[in-house]
């Protein structure tokens, strides 16, 4: 019998999980279906607990329902609860179990595909949602020279530096305007560029030699990396490589296989470009 799996989100027809996914099951000779279901943004509880009750096994939570599918889960894994956020659900018989892959996404793809070390690092982490709190523990834990959060308002920054201020890492919050220093690895973990905004940062935040890095992807670049371009950064990626290897992180979590990355991302990112 063929499983079920679903990505949750509003909107989500643009989404390339199925695809992703459906890679994933082909190269490893798992069955299963994997599709998007809209869920209404006052109803993502209703809609998750009804997939799970018709059989579904397991599903991704994409924005901007992270943070409440960290309450609808009866189980969380450490990241998970560390995080404050969900993207991934389990279903073990009615039991469901919430886990965060976008940390473990975010660091294969700058470490690894990107191939820059975080640790040691100055990072900026641009946001305060569910995006930002997924990455948190995985950049933590590499133990870079500082964290500043920052957000248009500091308050849900401050809240999130206070979570983290036993780690042996200095992590402050605080509001886009009082930016002032500079850093080796910037992140936009906002949506801004799902809608086409630029974020009110200075350029001086780009150290020489810095990654500018966006959460979000698309045909080409985003509104933060044209900024970033246009403060002189070089190295500039945008999401698709965190996408790809947070699911797989997924597909691990759900059916103890671990799929290949790399050509599905050369494909993908060809496609992107042909697309232009």
């Amino acid at each position: 019998m063929t499983d079920l799996y679903a990505v949750f989100g509003n909107p989500i027809a643009h989404s390339k999980s199925p695809a992703i996914h459906a890679a994933f099951a082909l190269s490893t000779g798992e069955d299963l279906r994997y599709e998007a279901r809209l869920a209404p943004l006052d109803a993502f509880s209703a809609t998750a607990r009804q997939f799970f009750a018709e059989g579904g096994k397991g599903g991704n939570v994409t924005v901007p329902f992270k943070e409440e599918a960290f309450r609808l889960a009866d189980e969380l894994t450490p990241r998970a609860r560390k995080a404050g956020a969900v993207n991934t659900l389990k279903n073990e018989d009615g039991h469901i179990v919430g886990d965060n892959t976008d940390g473990a996404g975010l660091l294969t793809d700058i470490e690894q595909n990107l191939a820059f070390a975080v640790t040691g690092k100055r990072v900026l982490l641009l946001g305060a949602g569910g995006a930002a709190r997924g990455a948190l523990p995985a950049l933590v834990a590499r133990k870079p020279a500082a964290i500043v959060i920052a957000n248009r308002s500091a308050e849900r920054t401050l809240a999130l530096a206070e979570m983290f201020s036993d780690e042996g890492v200095a992590v402050q919050g605080m509001g886009f305007a009082d930016l002032s220093a500079s850093f080796d690895l910037v992140i936009n973990a906002t949506s801004a560029s799902l809608n086409q905004e630029t974020l009110p940062i200075p350029a001086t935040v780009f150290a020489p030699g810095a990654l500018a890095y966006d959460m979000m992807y698309g045909k080409g670049e985003t509104p933060f990396l044209l900024d970033a371009r246009a403060a002189g950064v070089v190295l500039r990626a945008q999401g698709l490589g965190m996408l790809i290897e947070q699911a797989a992180e997924a597909f691990f979590f759900w059916r103890g296989k671990r799929p290949r990355t790399d050509i599905l991302l050369k494909e993908m990112a060809e496609a992107l470009e042909q697309s232009l």
